[in-house]
C-alpha cells in the first residue's frame, strides 16, 4: 500500500513529519555529494537479526566524506556489510572508496566511532554467506542478477587509545 503525503492531509508539520518518518521506516537512504542529503531511498526488507550503519569514507577520487546507510549484521563484535547494488552488474562506489581508504566513520543507534574496513577473502566470504542470505533474504535474488563475486567487508572497530 502507498501512503501519499501532502500538507493538506496532515493537521500540523509534526504530524507530516511523524507520517514521513514512518514511510521511511525500514529504508535505507543513500546520499550523495553532500553527506546527509538524500539522493536515493531504497527499501530493505531486512530480518530482525540485522541492523543499519550509516558509514562514512573518504571518496577515492574527490577526498570527500562519502556516507551511505547499509544493512549490516553485527558479528563477534564487528559489524559485517555487503557490496551487493542490489544485484547491479557495477559494484557500489563505496566499495572502491573503501578500499583505496579502508578508515571509516561508522554511526550507529546511540554511538558512533571509527573502524578499519576490511574485506573478507572468498573463503571467509563462504563461511558465512548462507547465514548473510538467512539475514538478508533479498541477497538471493541480488546473486541471480549479476555474475560478479558480491564482496563482503567487516567493520572493525579501532581501539580509543
Amino acid at each position: 500500500m502507498s501512503t501519499r503525503l501532502s500538507w493538506g492531509n496532515a493537521s500540523s508539520a509534526r504530524a507530516w513529519i511523524a507520517a514521513f518518518v514512518s514511510v521511511l521506516n525500514g529504508c535505507a537512504i543513500t546520499t550523495g555529494v553532500n553527506v546527509g542529503v538524500p539522493s536515493a531511498t531504497r527499501c530493505l526488507q531486512t530480518s530482525s537479526k540485522n541492523a543499519s550503519v550509516t558509514m562514512t569514507a573518504v571518496g577515492r577520487k574527490s577526498g570527500l566524506p562519502r556516507a551511505v546507510h547499509l544493512a549490516c549484521i553485527p558479528k563477534g563484535g564487528d559489524h559485517l556489510i555487503v557490496a551487493s547494488a542490489m544485484g547491479q552488474e557495477q559494484h557500489p562506489a563505496w566499495r572502491y572508496n573503501i578500499e583505496a581508504n579502508p578508515r571509516v566513520e561508522v554511526q550507529l543507534p546511540g554511538e558512533s566511532f571509527m573502524a578499519r574496513a576490511e574485506l573478507l577473502s572468498d573463503t571467509e566470504k563462504g563461511a558465512i554467506w548462507d547465514e548473510v542470505r538467512e539475514i538478508i533474504p533479498q541477497m538471493d535474488v541480488y546473486e541471480k542478477r549479476t555474475d560478479r563475486n558480491i564482496r563482503v567487508f567487516r567493520l572493525v572497530r579501532e581501539s580509543s587509545s
